[in-house]
């Protein structure tokens, strides 16, 4: 019991929830989820299209340039047989129409006589003794191996009545009417044409909910009647062949027609093999009538007819192109079926992903826990990459569709959550260490309570001040480094401490809070400082002096292995299991900021605490978040720099910090007055004032040179320098907007 509750320990017990919920949202499979898994099928298709062979395809197109030559659509159907014929005497296999005919032609001469306004009696009478149009293109249709194509509606339009000329599907297996989709409508050719066609089919495309065609229906419901799509009664026309429709347990298995099986997925859809949009499929109508096609183009092959005009509007979305004519779906679908490139959802997918879910969550709940962030990122990386690479090899060598996504998800979710739980541990750690030095006030603080109890009451007093924040870098590491000696990092932070605080106390500061590893300090109380900006900036530069002598004298007592002098060190009463010795440097942010606050006793009647509060100590704050991403260790506040302008300072950016709105200009300081006057440091401020007055106006190529000039100058600012050549690649890529100011808005604290 005792090790199971340990082992539910570390949020291993959340991590088994959330992987539980995966796998419910695997099994429910709401919309999102099959979204998801479309997207990750969408790449697979992209990266490996469909391989281009001989194509066994035409399409007839009518295009802008035989609308253009032969009139607007529709044409007469004295016009569409031309075509019609034109295309059998050049031994078209079999034609497929993705157009359809639901009403007389009104160009036929008799319905044409009725229309004309004035027309004399015999002439009237002799046009209505004429075959009708529609007459002569059904006798074009005879001669001919012609499918006609026909849609279904989602609503009962009246003519959900059976096509004449209907092919009736075998049925091999249970009843597929309850897997298929139903309509209740179709809008079927007029029946002189449908008995005249060799068959009829469906061009009916539904895309997926995003808009974007995947799969195509071999096969629908019509009421109580299965209806084959086009492309399917196609090739039923040029086999000769009976087709059937096989059903399993779980839905439809696939569609048969000698010599082909092409397998459906359960609703009886193909899922097409996508290539590229191939130009060199298309014939245009207007060749075709007016003699001049290749006649190889058209001879033994399965000839779509359809329209890739705009003003017709019969454009698609697949996972390879934005807009496709839609007579290319089911050009593609019929390569797809003649090339035999099937691509394939097995019935055991779904039961293979689960158990992805399964093996990669728990690999990521072993590991996280007893492994460092590092190690385990690592394992993710590999597991994500073994996924994936699985996912590609199935997909690129046997035509399986397999869905990762949610695997990938899941383990990302499980390394995220356990990684802040290992976090949230630390942390607490660190909050053990705060509440030990909060015990703690600054001695000045001490020795004006005592002369002055009265201060010991709520509230304080409104006051200009400046306000110090400093923290260590990469202190998560550093107690990473310490796991199995945590008095060890107690005896490293109490040896940083301490000559930190007396630095800022000898520059008359007052410590308001120890904050783990972090210094908070504050100028102007409860002592007056009229010089308190001038002060915290230098001891924010003793402070970086002194923290290279305790790296110098860090790194001697590794190189030298001193046991002896970090039990010294441990002498104010930490007991250590065992010397251990620091390896590393220790690298600290500091952020200075001057302006108003309250300052005083805040808390209840039980503990108080001498603090501050106000914007300009947040601002502090945010400034020395900052510092990281500006590569500098001080950064100070446009309040603060005005007092020390005699500094060696320069400006580093106009930035709009986290929670605020109002940009301010933040600056570094480089050092004391004594560097301020020379040459070197002159010639640096020009250069880099010149450097962000380009940058703002938004020349970018004089920035550019500038920021190569300023480098030579000031190595420690090439951090810098990489931060605005960073942001001009993106400016140049992606201009701002014409009232950029040059603000910076900051996205993390």
């Amino acid at each position: 019991m005792h090790r199971l509750t340990q082992f539910l320990a570390q949020g291993r017990l959340l991590a088994l929830i959330v992987l539980a919920a995966a796998l419910a949202l695997h099994y429910l499979d709401p919309a999102t989820v099959q979204l998801m898994r479309m997207h990750g099928f969408d790449v697979l298709q992209e990266i490996f299209p469909r391989a281009e062979g001989e194509h066994p395809v035409t399409i007839v197109d009518l295009d802008e340039e035989s609308l253009k030559a032969l009139g607007q659509w529709p044409w007469p159907r004295t016009l569409i047989a031309e075509l019609t014929d034109r295309l059998t005497a050049l031994g078209a296999a079999v034609v497929g129409f993705d157009v359809y005919f639901p009403e007389p032609d009104r160009m036929s001469p008799a319905l044409a006589a009725q229309n004309f306004a004035g027309l004399d009696p015999a002439t009237r009478a002799t046009l209505e003794t004429l075959p009708s149009n529609d007459s002569v293109f059904a006798e074009a249709l005879r001669r001919g191996r012609v499918v006609l194509g026909e849609t279904a509606k989602e609503r009962d339009i009246g003519t959900a009545d059976l096509p004449v000329n209907r092919a009736p599907l075998a049925r091999l297996g249970s009843d597929p009417l309850r897997h298929l989709r139903r309509y209740p409508g179709v809008i079927r050719a007029i029946p002189e044409l449908e008995q005249a066609a060799a068959g009829l089919g469906m061009v009916t495309i539904e895309p997926e909910a995003d808009g974007i065609i995947r799969r195509v229906p071999l096969v629908l419901a019509i009421g109580s009647e299965l209806f084959p799509a086009l492309s399917f009664e196609m090739l039923r026309v040029v086999t000769g062949e009976s087709v059937a429709v096989r059903t399993g347990p779980y839905g439809i298995e696939g569609l048969l027609i000698n010599p082909f099986t092409i397998p459906t997925d359960d609703n009886g859809s193909v899922w097409v093999h996508f290539a590229p949009h191939e130009k060199s499929i298309y014939v245009s109508a207007k060749d075709v009538i007016n003699g001049s096609v290749d006649p190889a183009r058209i001879a033994g092959k399965l000839v779509l007819v359809g329209t890739s005009a705009t003003g017709l509007g019969d454009n698609k979305t697949t996972p390879l192109d934005p807009w496709l004519p839609g007579v290319e779906v089911h050009a593609q679908l019929l390569e797809t079926v003649m090339s035999g490139t099937y691509l394939s959802r097995p019935d055991w997918a779904a039961g293979a992903e689960r158990l992805l879910i399964i093996a990669a969550g728990l690999i990521m709940i072993m590991l996280v826990s007893v492994t460092g962030a590092r190690w385990t990122l690592l394992v993710l990386v590999l597991i994500a990459a073994a996924l994936i690479a699985g996912d590609a090899y199935l997909y690129r060598f046997h035509a399986l569709m397999i869905d990762i996504s949610l695997p990938l998800l899941a383990s990302a979710a499980l390394y995220t959550l356990l990684v802040y739980a290992n976090y949230s541990r630390e942390e607490s750690q660190r909050r053990e260490i705060r509440r030990a030095f909060a015990q703690y006030l600054s001695p000045v603080v001490v020795e004006q309570l005592a002369r002055d109890p009265s201060r010991l009451k709520l509230g304080g007093d409104h006051r200009s001040m400046t306000f110090l924040f400093s923290d260590i870098r990469g202190f998560t590491a550093i107690s990473e480094h310490y796991a199995e000696d945590p008095g060890g990092l107690i005896v490293l932070i109490n040896r940083y401490m301490t000559p930190m605080t007396d630095t800022i106390q000898a520059h008359r500061g007052t410590i308001d809070k120890y904050i783990g590893d972090a210094i908070m300090a504050f100028w102007n109380a409860p002592l007056d400082d009229a010089v308190h900006a001038r002060d915290a900036c230098f001891a924010a530069l003793d402070m970086m002096r002194e923290l290279e002598a305790l790296n110098r004298t860090l790194a001697a007592e590794a190189d030298a292995g001193k046991a002896e002098q970090c039990r010294a060190a441990s002498a104010n009463g930490s007991v250590m299991s065992k010397p251990h010795i620091f390896t590393r440097s220790l690298a600290i942010g500091i952020g200075i900021n001057t302006g108003d606050c309250i300052v005083g006793n805040m808390g209840s009647e039980f503990r108080k605490n001498y603090t501050v509060l106000g914007d300009a100590v947040n601002l502090a704050a945010r400034l020395e978040s900052q510092s990281k991403n500006y590569g500098v260790t001080i950064v100070i506040g446009e309040e603060t720099y005005k007092q020390v302008a005699d500094l060696a300072g320069i400006e580093l950016d106009l930035i709009a910090v986290k929670g605020k709105v109002q940009a301010v200009h933040i600056f570094t300081l480089l050092g004391g007055a004594e560097l301020a006057a020379t040459p070197a440091y002159r010639d640096l401020r020009a250069r880099h004032d010149a450097m962000l007055a380009a940058y703002r106006g938004q020349d970018w190529a004089e920035a550019r040179g500038l920021i190569a000039s300023c480098r030579p100058l000031s190595r420690q600012l090439d951090h810098l320098y990489d931060l605005y050549e960073t942001r001009i690649d993106l400016f140049e890529t992606i201009p701002p907007p014409p009232d950029w100011d040059g603000v910076h808005i900051a996205e993390t604290k």
